[in-house]
């Protein structure tokens, strides 16, 4: 089938997939900057957060689903109907009238970006053999970067110059794109399943194991404390939900994720790696426009924009990394180099204070993205390389799930550390007495119960405007003490900030030092440049010479 395939078939075809993957990668960043409009116009600020854990939760749910059943019916029929759903909830959601049915239209828009997702990079397995997937991994590893880059811009300008409605709609020409390209040019892959059996049951399982584990993590610490009913709730059933899964999974014909799984050791250190990054990665990367915002004073729109150069530097080495790996064949050492350069700009990012400047976090966070980039392409191409064709789709699946599993983790845990150590050091401001005296004028500005999102404000130009207004009426010598004080406040809220932030680069540092000793137990199957998977050659009497990509029948000897 694949001989049938055109170069150029497979380069339009991928343009599709690609086009797939902005959408669904495109559509987490895009509408972060036209939630102000949102929430006013549908009167729904209490429900903002949902708008994007819907979203999260369905998307992330849905990935070893999908997995498994591409693998069952086919990635051609399924990826079209992935792609329609996504649509069908960008649709709804620029129809959306009340929060409720927006944050239910963004599940509905999750289901779709998830499975798109979970079969983007099986499809590059499908199209392309181990040897020749670097190249296109990376290139999907670069549309991520790009999104991050471009959605929050494109967010912005289409809520500012149209509605935050186009925000959704927006998608539709991009997707009715990719959905034309894959009609047209992608082949119709036979299963290599022979039981067409769905495991329902680990299905609803793992599905309740995964959204109580979720949340768990995005309420704890924020809606409720860690050792609350609510929460602890929440982690109990989850534990519950998993060993019923493991249960079920032992005795299901065509498991939804088998367990078979992590018995294989490229698999399973892939998953730890990946997980370790993910949670280390999305935890760290958060603050870094945050640090920029309240310690360096730039506006959140020059925040967004100094991370441009990161998002650059992770496409440009992550496809030069898919290249790499393309040409050689081998992942292991560029695994250990990547995490190598992670961890140094982990350090570096570490040591941050209030003396940065913004040329020095910009280099720094250059040097996180090409870390991540150079290490983008190789788990899934590992993963997919450690496994016979009919597993393609799942094993793929299974280290998406991962990651996304570890970036939410990560966020949650270090939104938490973050928290505690900022309420512990700016307790000690709170006994000033220039936060004392602020109560005689009815100014308030004090620190008991902060958060970062209560840090932000604080230190926002909007308060430092109502602060000159509510001073004004004073006597001048109060207020020129006033004004040396309120400065003098900024500073120490400043440097606690950044001292605070540049903790959670070191313990960032810590996972991601797992992480790299992990990588040298990772074990390297130079990759093939056939489709077909090794033991199943050898079944038939035939013996292949990986190094060069040919088979023969065994005792034949090389020409």
């Amino acid at each position: 089938m694949l001989s049938e395939i055109s170069k150029s078939q497979k380069i339009f075809l991928m343009l599709g997939v690609m086009s797939a993957m902005l959408l669904s990668s495109l559509d987490q960043t895009i509408i972060a900057t036209a939630m102000p409009k949102i929430v006013h116009e549908l009167n729904g600020l209490e429900h903002l957060s949902w708008v994007f854990t819907a979203y999260l939760l369905a998307s992330t749910i849905v990935v070893p689903i999908a997995g498994k059943i591409s693998d069952i019916y086919g990635r051609k029929i399924f990826y079209i109907v992935s792609i329609t759903i996504f649509l069908l909830g960008s649709i709804l959601s620029g129809l959306a009238q009340s929060m409720t049915q927006l944050i239910f239209f963004r599940a509905i828009q999750g289901i779709g970006a998830g499975a798109i997702m979970a079969n983007s990079f099986t499809i590059v397995g499908d199209l392309f053999p181990p040897r020749e997937r670097g190249k296109w991994q990376g290139m999907l590893g670069s549309v991520f970067a790009l999104s991050s880059i471009t959605g929050p811009m494109l967010g912005g300008w289409l809520t500012d110059n149209a509605s935050w409605r186009w925000t959704f709609f927006i998608n539709m020409p991009i997707g009715v794109l990719a959905l034309i390209l894959v009609y047209c040019l992608m082949p119709k892959f036979t299963s290599a399943i022979k039981d067409k059996i769905m495991d329902y049951k680990g299905s609803f399982t793992l599905t309740i194991g995964l959204i109580t584990f979720l949340l768990g993590f995005v309420w704890g610490g924020n809606q409720y404390s860690w050792n609350s009913i609510q929460i602890v709730g929440l982690f109990i059933i989850s534990i519950i939900s998993f060993f019923a899964f493991v249960r079920i999974e032992r005795k299901a014909k065509e498991p939804i994720l088998p367990l078979s799984l992590f018995q294989n050791s490229i698999f399973s250190v892939s998953i730890l790696i990946v997980f370790l990054i993910a949670m280390g990665m999305f935890g760290a990367i958060l603050y870094i426009p945050i640090f920029a915002q309240v310690v360096l004073g730039v506006s959140a729109t020059s925040s967004g924009t100094m991370l441009t150069p990161m998002m650059l530097s992770n496409v440009f080495a992550s496809v030069i990394a898919g290249q790499i790996i393309s040409r050689t064949g081998k992942y292991k050492l560029l695994t250990i180099f990547s995490l190598t350069i992670i961890l140094i700009a982990l350090l570096l990012l570490s040591m941050i204070s209030y003396e940065t400047t913004r040329t020095e976090l910009i280099l720094e966070s250059m040097f996180l993205g090409m870390g991540i980039g150079v290490g983008f392409p190789v788990f899934a191409i590992a993963v997919q390389n450690a496994f016979e064709y009919s597993k393609l789709g799942v094993a793929t699946a299974s280290t998406q799930l991962f990651r996304s599993i570890g970036g939410t983790v990560g966020v949650a845990i270090m939104g938490t550390i973050l928290n505690n150590s900022l309420s512990s050091k700016l307790s000690v401001l709170s006994s000033e007495s220039f936060v004392q005296n602020l109560s005689k004028f009815n100014i308030n500005l004090g620190t008991s119960g902060i958060d970062i999102n209560r840090l932000q404000d604080i230190t926002s130009a909007a308060t430092k405007v109502q602060f000159l207004k509510d001073i004004s009426g004073l006597p001048l010598v109060v207020r020129s003490e006033m004004l040396q004080a309120f400065s003098k406040f900024n500073t120490e809220i400043s440097q606690i900030l950044a001292s605070s932030i540049a903790n959670i680069f070191l313990i960032s540092f810590f996972l991601t030092l797992i992480a790299f000793v992990a990588a040298f137990f990772l074990r390297e199957i130079p990759l093939r440049k056939s489709h077909v998977h090794k033991p199943i050659l050898e079944k038939a009497g035939i013996e292949i010479a990986v190094e060069e990509g040919d088979f023969r029948a065994k005792d034949t000897p090389r020409i």
